[in-house]
């Protein structure tokens, strides 16, 4: 049995999403304990932030993904897939973004 740290852990993370459902370079919105979660493949890697943008409320899985910028299909703020931290406004707030973990062919987030 691992020790109570990696018990903690694990109790965070919940099942967002299936590998085989998100190509590289590819985005969705997905709803993972109660919050609204964007879920990106940059490369192969798998990213993982709140959905909202928090410049008008506008989904971010509704607009581009190009490499490891998200821009919003409302207003055009851009957003760093990897961190949430805003590239370009107008939004000013980044979104939160949460701890990404695969397990076999799962996207597993820590909300």
């Amino acid at each position: 049995m691992g020790s109570v740290l990696e018990v903690v852990l694990r109790v965070g993370f919940v099942q967002a999403a299936s590998t085989k459902d998100l190509e590289p370079g590819k985005m969705m919105g997905v709803e993972v304990g109660g919050k609204a979660v964007f879920i990106a493949n940059v490369g192969g890697k798998f990213y993982a932030m709140g959905n909202r943008c928090t410049h008008a409320g506008c989904m971010l899985s509704d607009g581009t993904l190009r490499g490891e910028n998200v821009t919003c299909s409302c207003h055009s703020s851009v957003f760093d897939v990897k961190t949430g931290n805003v590239v370009r406004g107008p939004a000013k707030k980044p979104e939160l973004a949460f701890q990404v973990k695969i397990e076999g062919d799962q996207i597993l987030v820590n909300v």
